[in-house]
């Protein structure tokens, strides 16, 4: 809970983009970045200067590709060796190695030394972003927040997220599902919570990430009743395709291969992003990039349809995690009162058109923004946990469910083969305690219970999550000990597992951390010390450009001034003279000391100061002494 007094944001942490939100004056407010944008660049730069963040990231990433990172929520919660992840590191013109534990380790040159950042700590500069933009806005400290993150987001991911806003100094006082949070944003919108019930299907497909939730709303209550998704699958990949297939173009004409050079590549992944939203109003466009390629120019045109031919199997993939969400929530087409699309990607007409059919043309509810209703959501979550907030958002119930199934693989109980026991089936409400009871094989004085999550039989096609063992279990014929395994879910979504022997009461536990690619706690205890020191110095970077800043402003100033008519004809010309040196010598001292300390352009500022300042003072003074004061 936020203190009173306190704000509590909601932030929509996004692959491409992330939004903030605050609930002020009894509604949303969705908060502007520096350069006057709703939403900001989740891009992280690193360059041997300073660490940029969010826009000025993103504006220079053509001429530094290999050292701005995005898409870090694709890698959040993953092994390095994952297939997925090997098959972003084609796609990728940073570099990303395997660290301890398996955790993919992003590798750049930050002021001429080599660093390297885990998935959780770019994701942490990006929430610190965020943070900032809402102190500014608030003009108070922020330190609560509620996160939101993909329904179909897997417990090491949710975990993951949670510790990069730990390492961003925030409380996250909720992780929410994307999807509920913008089920909160209609709900409200459309007055529902106080009406009569509704069944809305949430379509969320975002840069990064796909999600689709069915959510019952009514009398303040919102109960997801099933999800399904794919947490590698959005825009990003659209982007992909088109990217493959003009990389194959320019192969073509002008037999040359572009594929190992990242600028090259990343100026034409810009152009077919600007495509791509193009083609959303437009049945044809051009994608041109000058110099492409050495001296090459590259310039040709792409259709929507090719567009839509070049990305129809992930379309469709799209559409199958719609009817599987209806099939789990025993709910058919035309019980559904309402279709929501939430997202970027939502703007593709081939995007709306399936889904309109699919739903026999049904028309698609487009009154809420699919870039801010996350964010929005967020906010009214986190004005509740705050007790902020009017009397209607008080009011109002989340009921979410788990995505996917989890279940054991106890070693040494009687069966055939090993496979999986599910003790909480997917889009199970949570949060949930269940319990199960197993028995050992015989004679067994200790058992390694392993977690995992996933909808197959066998445990190498499932996700291990952890494995722990209860030891202390006395040796008995095969039955005739007694395993209880209790299986619980928090709000969060983050899963505990514990099991106890009955007859001794032996117990042992686990909060899953061990795999995945989750960071203990002093690892995450030291990043937070970390993101400390960076915010230093880019407080100190700061302090230094606006000092730079403000010496070169004084310095043309004073230029412009000496050189007007008016004040040249009355300035002695050693006088003249002197101040035109003085402002020469800094001009060539800032071209040669492009960085320095704050102190050494103060001082600069200073010494210029003193030299303009004295001279024009007994300007002025001849000025006074050559015409008479009337008093």
């Amino acid at each position: 809970m936020a203190g009173n007094g306190e704000h509590a944001i909601g932030i929509d942490l996004g692959t491409t983009y992330s939004c903030v939100g605050v609930w002020q004056y009894n509604r949303v407010e969705i908060i502007v970045n520096d350069q006057g944008n709703r939403t900001t660049p989740s891009y992280v730069a690193f360059t041997d200067a300073e660490r940029l963040i969010g826009d000025a990231a993103k504006n220079q990433v053509a001429t530094n590709p290999v050292h701005t990172v995005f898409d870090a929520k694709r890698l959040i919660g993953r092994r390095f060796s994952d297939d997925i992840v090997q098959s972003y590191l084609k796609l990728w013109p940073f570099k990303v190695m395997a660290g301890p534990e398996d955790n993919p380790m992003i590798v750049v040159t930050y002021k001429g030394v080599e660093k390297q950042f885990s998935a959780e700590e770019i994701s942490s500069m990006v929430l610190t972003k965020m943070r900032e933009i809402a102190e500014a806005y608030l003009g108070s400290t922020v330190k609560n927040a509620v996160v939101t993150v993909p329904a179909y987001f897997n417990d090491s991911q949710r975990k993951a997220t949670k510790d990069a806003g730990v390492i961003a100094g925030l409380n996250v006082m909720r992780i929410i599902s994307e999807p509920t949070a913008a089920a909160i944003a209609y709900g409200l919108d459309k007055k529902v919570s106080s009406g009569g019930k509704k069944n809305v299907l949430i379509y969320d497909l975002g840069g990064g990430t796909f999600d689709v939730s069915l959510v019952t709303i009514g009398e303040g209550i919102f109960e997801v009743m099933s999800t399904a998704g794919d947490t590698h699958l959005g825009g990003e990949d659209f982007d992909n395709r088109m990217v493959n297939y003009f990389v194959q173009e320019f192969k073509r004409k002008h037999k040359k291969d572009i594929s190992g050079n990242p600028r090259a590549i990343r100026r034409l992944r810009t152009a077919c992003e600007r495509a791509k939203r193009a083609l959303s109003s437009a049945v044809q466009t051009t994608i041109e990039v000058d110099c492409l390629f050495k001296v090459t120019d590259f310039y040709t045109t792409i259709t929507r349809a090719k567009f839509e031919e070049l990305n129809l199997d992930f379309f469709r993939k799209c559409m199958e995690s719609v009817e599987l969400c209806l099939r789990d929530a025993n709910m058919g087409k035309s019980s559904v009162d309402d279709v929501v699309i939430v997202g970027g990607s939502t703007r593709i007409p081939k995007v709306q058109k399936m889904l309109q059919d699919f739903f026999n043309g049904k028309e698609l509810c487009k009154s809420i923004n699919p870039d801010e209703a996350v964010a929005y959501g967020a906010a009214v979550q986190a004005a509740i946990l705050s007790g902020g907030g009017n009397e209607e958002v008080q009011n109002l119930v989340l009921l979410d469910v788990t995505p996917l199934s989890l279940g054991i693989e106890v070693l040494g109980i009687d069966i055939t083969e090993r496979r999986i026991y599910v003790v909480i089936p997917r889009n199970t409400r949570i949060p949930i305690k269940k319990e199960r009871e197993f028995s050992t094989s015989g004679n067994r004085t200790k058992v390694r219970i392993a977690v995992y999550e996933g909808e197959r039989a066998l445990p190498r096609e499932n996700n291990l999550l952890g494995e722990f063992i209860l030891c202390g279990v006395p040796p008995a014929p095969m039955g005739v000990a007694k395993i209880n395994v209790c299986f619980e879910i928090d709000c969060n979504g983050i899963l505990n597992v514990s099991a106890e022997e009955k007859t001794t009461g032996n117990k042992n536990n686990i909060t899953i951390t061990s795999h995945k690619g989750r960071l203990p706690k002093e690892e995450i205890d030291k990043m937070a010390e970390e993101a400390e020191k960076y915010k230093a110095e880019d407080e100190e970077f700061k302090k230094m450009a606006d000092a730079r800043n403000a010496l070169e402003k004084y310095a043309y100033k004073m230029r412009n001034t000496v050189r007007d008519k008016k004040t040249s004809s009355k300035l002695a010309p050693e006088d003249k003279k002197k101040i035109e040196d003085a402002i020469e010598e800094v001009i060539e001292w800032l071209d040669e000391n492009q960085l320095g300390l704050a102190d050494e352009f103060e001082y600069k500022m200073n010494e210029l100061e003193c030299i303009c300042t004295a001279i024009m003072a007994r300007m002025r003074k001849r000025k006074i002494g050559d015409v008479i004061i009337i008093d």
